[in-house]
């Protein structure tokens, strides 16, 4: 993955909504933004978005002392989340295949994200479930998906973002919880979740979970500090989230 042109628009609206949730202070925000611009303008494009957004977060974090910007909106939308899990693993439960609706919720999931869809809103995320459930697959490989889990010996399930991971736990637990080890980033990234988070939307509680020792808004495996030797990776977004 390359950066293009296309993408600096969005790497300035992340510097300046990030900075608007720390402070009203617009010296301080003039300040990120223009550090942030020089930084750009030094960067080879052939490093990903993801590598970038490191670089631009961690400017952002060092100039405004704040180690974790987007706590409150993770917060929030893990607390959204979980209220609404009772409901929605009933409907897993009652479905005619609760397998392919544990995984289209994970991959409805994917809308709380901030770094892609401004604003985001609890609506937005309750017509995102809603239409996933009822939708074409326009990429489809759910059975081939079982028959791998069926067959591992060991699977690392790559997390993304806080209230989009307690989603995953209805697909979690539909899997041999004995070979999963569920990822989260190394420490805070937009609002990609951690291990609070990891802890707050009760995944520890009955899956290994490990950070990727990485503040990199993403998966990029030249980083990682550490991983577990697996032998099936699946990212649900990567894989299924294409939808027509």
């Amino acid at each position: 993955m390359k950066t293009f042109l296309d993408c600096w628009p969005c790497f300035l609206k992340q510097t300046l909504d990030a900075c608007r949730m720390i402070t009203d202070d617009v010296t301080i925000h003039r300040r990120v933004l223009k550090q942030v611009l020089q930084r750009i303008n030094e960067w080879s494009f052939e490093q990903s978005p993801p590598q970038m957004g490191r670089e631009i977060h961690r400017i952002i974090r060092e100039e405004t002392g704040n180690p974790d910007p987007y706590r409150e909106v993770k917060d929030s939308y893990n607390r959204f989340a979980l209220e609404l899990l009772p409901k929605l693993r009933k409907r897993v439960e009652n479905s005619t295949n609760s397998f392919e609706t544990a995984v289209r919720l994970a991959i409805a999931g994917n809308i709380m994200d901030l770094a892609l869809i401004d604003p985001v809103c609890e609506k937005l995320v309750l017509e995102t479930i809603e239409d996933t459930l009822t939708r074409v697959l326009s990429v489809n490989h759910i059975e081939d998906l079982r028959q791998s889990i069926s067959g591992a010996t060991s699977i690392l399930y790559l997390g993304d973002n806080a209230g989009e991971i307690v989603l995953d736990r209805l697909l979690l637990e539909l899997m041999p919880l004995q070979k999963v080890t569920f990822v989260v980033r190394g420490s805070p990234v937009i609002n990609d979740a951690t291990i609070e988070d990891a802890e707050k939307a009760g995944l520890k509680e009955f899956v290994s979970v490990m950070d990727n020792g990485t503040d990199i808004p993403g998966t990029v495996r030249a980083y990682w500090s550490a991983c577990p030797k697996v032998l099936d990776v699946w990212d649900l977004r990567e894989l299924l989230a294409s939808i027509d």
